[in-house]
């Protein structure tokens, strides 16, 4: 769970609507030591799409999730960074 300005976001949600987006095979939320906030969130994406941008992404997080809930950083990534048994 990331706190962030007194919400309580569960990456598990966020990773599940990136995953619906079209030419993504892998999502990954984390949460980052904030300033103001107690964590950022941050998405690391893996495109199966080069035609995806980050338009895109922006368009369809608008659409599927909260306001909070929304990536302060996103980090594109050719390859899934997760470990064998799946872990990031």
């Amino acid at each position: 769970m990331i706190i962030s300005g007194g919400e309580n976001i569960y990456p598990a949600e966020i990773e599940d609507a990136l995953m619906k987006l079209d030419g993504v095979s892998d999502a990954a939320v984390i949460g980052l030591p904030g300033d103001r906030c107690r964590e950022t969130v941050k998405a690391v994406i893996t495109r199966v799409a080069e035609g995806l941008s980050q338009g895109d992404e922006i368009s369809h997080r608008r659409k599927n999730l909260l306001h909070y809930e929304y990536s302060r950083s996103v980090e594109w990534m050719q390859d899934s960074p997760r470990n064998p048994s799946g872990k990031f």
